[in-house]
Protein backbone atom coordinates (compact mmCIF):
# COMPACT_ATOMS: atom_id res chain seq x y z
CA UNK A 1 0.00 0.00 0.00
CA UNK A 2 1.27 3.35 -0.53
CA UNK A 3 0.35 5.77 1.54
CA UNK A 4 1.27 9.83 1.72
CA UNK A 5 1.31 12.02 5.02
CA UNK A 6 1.19 15.65 4.58
CA UNK A 7 3.09 16.34 7.42
CA UNK A 8 3.75 13.14 9.30
CA UNK A 9 6.27 14.08 12.08
CA UNK A 10 4.50 15.55 14.75
CA UNK A 11 3.30 14.14 18.25
CA UNK A 12 0.30 11.88 16.64
CA UNK A 13 1.15 11.33 13.29
CA UNK A 14 5.44 9.87 13.90
CA UNK A 15 3.66 7.19 15.94
CA UNK A 16 1.64 6.44 13.19
CA UNK A 17 4.57 6.34 11.12
CA UNK A 18 6.36 4.08 13.17
CA UNK A 19 3.87 1.81 13.26
CA UNK A 20 3.32 1.88 9.25
CA UNK A 21 6.79 1.27 8.69
CA UNK A 22 6.84 -2.24 11.12
CA UNK A 23 3.64 -3.48 8.79
CA UNK A 24 5.59 -2.67 5.85
CA UNK A 25 3.73 0.11 4.15
CA UNK A 26 5.06 2.54 1.49
CA UNK A 27 5.07 5.52 3.64
CA UNK A 28 5.86 8.67 1.82
CA UNK A 29 6.05 12.30 4.06
CA UNK A 30 5.59 15.68 2.47
CA UNK A 31 7.31 18.22 3.78
CA UNK A 32 10.08 20.81 4.55
CA UNK A 33 12.39 17.65 5.49
CA UNK A 34 13.52 19.57 8.69
CA UNK A 35 12.34 16.86 11.57
CA UNK A 36 14.09 13.78 10.92
CA UNK A 37 14.10 10.88 13.76
CA UNK A 38 15.61 7.63 13.56
CA UNK A 39 12.73 5.87 14.41
CA UNK A 40 11.48 7.52 10.57
CA UNK A 41 14.54 6.51 8.34
CA UNK A 42 12.52 4.22 6.01
CA UNK A 43 10.39 7.08 5.07
CA UNK A 44 10.47 8.33 1.73
CA UNK A 45 10.59 12.14 2.22
CA UNK A 46 9.16 14.83 -1.04
CA UNK A 47 10.61 17.89 0.32
CA UNK A 48 8.71 20.86 -0.18
CA UNK A 49 6.69 23.89 1.26
CA UNK A 50 2.83 22.95 1.35
CA UNK A 51 2.19 26.50 1.32
CA UNK A 52 3.25 26.72 -2.28
CA UNK A 53 1.01 24.47 -4.87
CA UNK A 54 2.97 25.46 -7.47
CA UNK A 55 5.97 23.44 -5.98
CA UNK A 56 4.03 20.60 -4.43
CA UNK A 57 2.25 19.69 -7.71
CA UNK A 58 5.84 19.37 -9.15
CA UNK A 59 6.88 16.99 -6.68
CA UNK A 60 3.60 14.85 -6.80
CA UNK A 61 4.01 15.02 -10.85
CA UNK A 62 3.86 10.90 -11.45
CA UNK A 63 2.46 9.71 -7.84
CA UNK A 64 -0.78 7.89 -7.35
CA UNK A 65 -1.63 7.06 -3.84
CA UNK A 66 -3.73 4.19 -2.18
CA UNK A 67 -3.99 6.63 0.77
CA UNK A 68 -3.37 10.12 1.60
CA UNK A 69 -3.68 11.95 4.94
CA UNK A 70 -3.52 15.86 5.90
CA UNK A 71 -2.51 15.91 9.29
CA UNK A 72 -1.62 19.72 9.55
CA UNK A 73 -4.93 20.89 7.65
CA UNK A 74 -6.73 23.61 9.50
CA UNK A 75 -8.84 25.59 7.50
CA UNK A 76 -11.24 25.57 4.46
CA UNK A 77 -8.53 26.60 2.01
CA UNK A 78 -6.62 23.80 3.36
CA UNK A 79 -9.30 21.82 1.91
CA UNK A 80 -9.72 23.18 -1.13
CA UNK A 81 -5.71 23.03 -2.02
CA UNK A 82 -6.05 19.45 -0.72
CA UNK A 83 -8.96 18.77 -3.38
CA UNK A 84 -7.32 20.66 -6.15
CA UNK A 85 -3.78 18.39 -5.51
CA UNK A 86 -5.52 14.92 -5.29
CA UNK A 87 -8.97 14.23 -7.53
CA UNK A 88 -8.47 11.76 -9.04
CA UNK A 89 -4.97 10.94 -7.55
CA UNK A 90 -6.18 8.55 -4.28
CA UNK A 91 -8.29 6.36 -3.35
CA UNK A 92 -8.70 8.04 0.01
CA UNK A 93 -7.88 10.85 1.44
CA UNK A 94 -8.05 11.15 5.31
CA UNK A 95 -8.31 14.47 7.25
CA UNK A 96 -7.37 14.94 10.81
CA UNK A 97 -10.11 16.83 12.32
CA UNK A 98 -10.92 17.27 16.07
CA UNK A 99 -13.29 16.04 18.75
CA UNK A 100 -13.48 19.29 20.00
CA UNK A 101 -15.71 20.19 17.25
CA UNK A 102 -18.40 17.83 18.81
CA UNK A 103 -21.51 19.80 20.30
CA UNK A 104 -20.12 22.01 23.66
CA UNK A 105 -22.31 22.75 25.64
CA UNK A 106 -22.79 18.59 25.18
CA UNK A 107 -26.38 17.83 25.61
CA UNK A 108 -25.64 14.38 26.28
CA UNK A 109 -22.32 13.17 28.08
CA UNK A 110 -21.41 10.11 26.16
CA UNK A 111 -19.92 11.21 22.23
CA UNK A 112 -20.92 9.33 19.43
CA UNK A 113 -19.82 10.21 15.75
CA UNK A 114 -23.69 11.37 15.32
CA UNK A 115 -23.29 13.88 17.92
CA UNK A 116 -23.80 17.22 16.30
CA UNK A 117 -20.69 19.41 15.39
CA UNK A 118 -21.19 22.88 17.23
CA UNK A 119 -18.89 24.28 19.14
CA UNK A 120 -19.35 28.64 19.72
CA UNK A 121 -16.34 29.22 21.89
CA UNK A 122 -13.33 28.09 20.03
CA UNK A 123 -12.27 29.40 16.58
CA UNK A 124 -9.80 26.21 15.93
CA UNK A 125 -12.85 23.98 16.38
CA UNK A 126 -14.98 25.59 14.27
CA UNK A 127 -12.73 26.06 11.23
CA UNK A 128 -12.66 22.40 11.43
CA UNK A 129 -15.98 22.14 11.33
CA UNK A 130 -16.29 24.41 8.16
CA UNK A 131 -13.27 21.79 6.49
CA UNK A 132 -15.56 18.86 7.64
CA UNK A 133 -18.46 20.67 5.77
CA UNK A 134 -16.25 21.14 2.24
CA UNK A 135 -14.98 17.62 2.37
CA UNK A 136 -18.54 16.17 2.70
CA UNK A 137 -19.35 18.22 -0.03
CA UNK A 138 -16.74 17.26 -2.11
CA UNK A 139 -17.50 14.02 -1.40
CA UNK A 140 -21.37 14.31 -2.29
CA UNK A 141 -20.86 16.37 -5.66
CA UNK A 142 -17.94 14.90 -6.85
CA UNK A 143 -17.26 11.55 -5.53
CA UNK A 144 -13.86 12.57 -3.63
CA UNK A 145 -13.16 9.55 -1.27
CA UNK A 146 -12.95 10.58 1.67
CA UNK A 147 -12.40 9.61 5.48
CA UNK A 148 -12.68 11.76 8.90
CA UNK A 149 -10.86 11.11 11.79
CA UNK A 150 -11.54 13.45 15.22
CA UNK A 151 -8.46 12.69 17.52
CA UNK A 152 -9.21 13.75 20.90
CA UNK A 153 -6.42 14.77 23.45
CA UNK A 154 -3.43 12.84 22.12
CA UNK A 155 0.27 13.00 23.49
CA UNK A 156 3.43 10.98 23.20
CA UNK A 157 6.39 12.65 24.33
CA UNK A 158 5.31 15.69 26.71
CA UNK A 159 3.18 16.07 29.71
CA UNK A 160 -0.33 16.81 28.94
CA UNK A 161 -1.83 20.07 30.83
CA UNK A 162 -4.98 21.40 31.23
CA UNK A 163 -4.02 25.31 31.01
CA UNK A 164 -0.77 27.10 30.84
CA UNK A 165 2.10 25.25 29.69
CA UNK A 166 4.04 24.66 26.63
CA UNK A 167 5.18 21.13 26.17
CA UNK A 168 8.43 21.33 27.06
CA UNK A 169 9.58 20.47 30.64
CA UNK A 170 8.39 23.67 32.13
CA UNK A 171 5.49 21.45 33.97
CA UNK A 172 7.60 19.16 34.86
CA UNK A 173 10.29 21.65 36.76
CA UNK A 174 7.34 23.66 38.42
CA UNK A 175 6.71 19.88 40.03
CA UNK A 176 9.81 19.40 40.82
CA UNK A 177 10.86 22.51 42.20
CA UNK A 178 7.15 22.00 44.59
CA UNK A 179 5.91 25.23 43.03
CA UNK A 180 2.17 25.74 42.78
CA UNK A 181 0.42 24.57 39.02
CA UNK A 182 -3.19 26.14 38.38
CA UNK A 183 -6.03 23.94 37.52
CA UNK A 184 -8.77 25.73 35.95
CA UNK A 185 -12.25 24.95 37.75
CA UNK A 186 -12.57 22.65 40.45
CA UNK A 187 -10.62 20.21 38.58
CA UNK A 188 -13.49 17.26 38.78
CA UNK A 189 -14.33 17.36 35.37
CA UNK A 190 -13.53 13.98 33.38
CA UNK A 191 -11.27 13.70 30.89
CA UNK A 192 -9.71 11.47 28.28
CA UNK A 193 -5.98 11.58 27.25
CA UNK A 194 -4.93 8.94 24.68
CA UNK A 195 -1.22 7.53 24.20
CA UNK A 196 -0.32 7.87 20.66
CA UNK A 197 0.54 4.58 19.76
CA UNK A 198 -2.57 3.48 20.95
CA UNK A 199 -4.79 5.72 18.83
CA UNK A 200 -1.71 4.89 16.06
CA UNK A 201 -2.79 1.05 16.26
CA UNK A 202 -6.60 2.44 15.22
CA UNK A 203 -5.80 4.59 12.84
CA UNK A 204 -3.66 2.57 10.97
CA UNK A 205 -6.58 -0.01 10.35
CA UNK A 206 -8.31 2.67 8.48
CA UNK A 207 -5.53 3.18 5.50
CA UNK A 208 -6.96 1.85 2.57
CA UNK A 209 -10.15 0.47 4.20
CA UNK A 210 -12.93 1.27 1.53
CA UNK A 211 -15.66 1.08 3.58
CA UNK A 212 -14.61 3.71 6.05
CA UNK A 213 -15.18 5.90 2.72
CA UNK A 214 -17.66 8.68 3.69
CA UNK A 215 -17.62 8.18 7.46
CA UNK A 216 -15.99 9.69 10.25
CA UNK A 217 -14.25 8.69 13.62
CA UNK A 218 -12.80 9.49 16.66
CA UNK A 219 -9.98 7.18 18.24
CA UNK A 220 -10.07 7.63 22.21
CA UNK A 221 -8.64 5.62 24.92
CA UNK A 222 -11.88 4.04 27.50
CA UNK A 223 -10.17 5.65 30.15
CA UNK A 224 -11.61 8.90 32.20
CA UNK A 225 -9.88 11.03 34.91
CA UNK A 226 -10.57 14.17 36.04
CA UNK A 227 -8.02 16.82 35.77
CA UNK A 228 -7.14 16.74 39.34
CA UNK A 229 -6.56 12.90 39.42
CA UNK A 230 -4.46 13.76 36.10
CA UNK A 231 -2.04 15.74 37.80
CA UNK A 232 -1.86 13.66 40.95
CA UNK A 233 -1.00 10.87 38.33
CA UNK A 234 1.76 13.12 37.63
CA UNK A 235 2.56 13.79 40.77
CA UNK A 236 3.11 10.13 41.68
CA UNK A 237 5.49 9.66 38.70
CA UNK A 238 7.79 12.16 40.00
CA UNK A 239 7.58 11.52 43.89
CA UNK A 240 5.91 14.17 44.52
CA UNK A 241 2.91 16.19 46.59
CA UNK A 242 1.60 18.52 43.94
CA UNK A 243 -0.06 21.77 45.34
CA UNK A 244 -2.48 22.21 42.80
CA UNK A 245 -4.58 25.56 43.02
CA UNK A 246 -7.85 26.09 41.69
CA UNK A 247 -8.48 29.11 39.88
CA UNK A 248 -12.24 29.30 37.69
CA UNK A 249 -12.47 29.58 34.31
CA UNK A 250 -14.26 32.75 34.59
CA UNK A 251 -11.18 34.02 36.49
CA UNK A 252 -8.53 33.18 34.09
CA UNK A 253 -9.69 34.63 31.24
CA UNK A 254 -10.02 38.18 33.64
CA UNK A 255 -6.26 37.67 34.48
CA UNK A 256 -5.27 36.84 30.76
CA UNK A 257 -6.92 40.45 29.69
CA UNK A 258 -5.33 41.74 32.20
CA UNK A 259 -1.44 40.27 31.58
CA UNK A 260 -1.60 40.64 28.19
CA UNK A 261 -4.60 43.42 26.91
CA UNK A 262 -5.62 41.21 24.12
CA UNK A 263 -9.29 40.10 24.45
CA UNK A 264 -8.31 37.64 21.45
CA UNK A 265 -5.45 35.40 23.83
CA UNK A 266 -8.56 35.94 26.26
CA UNK A 267 -10.73 34.46 23.85
CA UNK A 268 -8.25 31.77 22.85
CA UNK A 269 -8.16 31.09 26.05
CA UNK A 270 -11.79 30.36 27.21
CA UNK A 271 -12.14 28.51 23.82
CA UNK A 272 -9.41 26.02 24.99
CA UNK A 273 -11.17 25.32 28.28
CA UNK A 274 -14.96 25.67 27.64
CA UNK A 275 -14.87 24.22 24.08
CA UNK A 276 -12.69 21.32 25.19
CA UNK A 277 -10.50 20.45 27.90
CA UNK A 278 -13.00 21.75 30.77
CA UNK A 279 -16.45 19.59 28.84
CA UNK A 280 -17.09 16.83 31.20
CA UNK A 281 -17.52 13.96 28.12
CA UNK A 282 -17.30 9.90 27.09
CA UNK A 283 -16.19 9.32 23.45
CA UNK A 284 -17.74 5.74 22.71
CA UNK A 285 -15.30 4.17 20.17
CA UNK A 286 -18.14 1.37 19.14
CA UNK A 287 -17.63 2.72 15.48
CA UNK A 288 -13.88 2.34 15.36
CA UNK A 289 -14.15 -0.80 16.77
CA UNK A 290 -16.69 -2.54 14.61
CA UNK A 291 -14.40 -1.27 11.27
CA UNK A 292 -10.97 -2.09 12.94
CA UNK A 293 -11.80 -5.45 14.68
CA UNK A 294 -9.39 -5.82 17.52
CA UNK A 295 -8.89 -2.26 18.40
CA UNK A 296 -8.24 -1.64 21.88
CA UNK A 297 -6.36 1.36 23.75
CA UNK A 298 -4.03 -0.59 27.00
CA UNK A 299 -1.90 2.23 27.53
CA UNK A 300 -2.61 3.78 30.96
CA UNK A 301 -2.26 7.16 31.72
CA UNK A 302 -0.36 5.95 34.76
CA UNK A 303 2.23 3.92 32.20
CA UNK A 304 2.13 6.61 29.47
CA UNK A 305 3.18 9.77 31.57
CA UNK A 306 5.89 7.20 32.83
CA UNK A 307 6.88 6.50 29.39
CA UNK A 308 6.76 10.60 28.85
CA UNK A 309 9.14 11.39 31.41
CA UNK A 310 11.55 8.51 30.07
CA UNK A 311 12.03 10.14 27.36
CA UNK A 312 12.83 13.53 28.61
CA UNK A 313 15.40 11.82 30.98
CA UNK A 314 17.29 9.67 28.14
CA UNK A 315 18.57 13.16 26.66
CA UNK A 316 18.94 16.03 29.26
CA UNK A 317 18.80 18.72 25.85
CA UNK A 318 15.34 18.05 26.12
CA UNK A 319 14.73 19.48 29.41
CA UNK A 320 13.75 22.76 27.85
CA UNK A 321 12.43 25.10 30.51
CA UNK A 322 10.62 28.08 29.42
CA UNK A 323 11.27 31.61 32.01
CA UNK A 324 8.09 33.43 29.98
CA UNK A 325 5.58 30.69 30.82
CA UNK A 326 6.37 30.08 34.29
CA UNK A 327 6.39 33.86 34.91
CA UNK A 328 2.88 34.17 33.80
CA UNK A 329 2.01 31.07 35.66
CA UNK A 330 3.67 33.04 39.10
CA UNK A 331 2.10 35.87 38.29
CA UNK A 332 -1.99 34.40 37.62
CA UNK A 333 -1.30 32.95 41.08
CA UNK A 334 -0.12 35.46 43.11
CA UNK A 335 -3.18 37.94 41.52
CA UNK A 336 -5.80 35.52 42.63
CA UNK A 337 -4.56 35.18 46.03
CA UNK A 338 -4.69 38.71 46.09
CA UNK A 339 -8.20 38.39 44.83
CA UNK A 340 -9.27 36.04 47.67
CA UNK A 341 -7.40 37.94 50.16
CA UNK A 342 -9.72 41.07 49.00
Amino acid sequence: MKVLFIGGTGNISTAVSELALTLGIELFHLNRGITVEKSLSAVKTLKADISNELEIQKVLKNHVWDTVVDWIAFKPQDIERDFRLFHGKTRQFIFISSASAYQKPLLHPVVTESTPLRNPYWNYSRDKIACEDLLNHYYRESGFPITIVRPSHTYRNYVPSCFGFDHGYTLIDSMLKNQPIIVPGTGLSRWTLTQASDFAKGFIGLLGHSESIGHAFHITTDERLTWNQIYQEIGAALNRELRLVHIPEDVLYLLTLERTGSKEVAEALRGNLLGDKLTNVYFDNTKIKTFVPGFKAEITFREGIRRALKWFGDDPARKIVSQAHQSEMDWMIARWQQMMKA
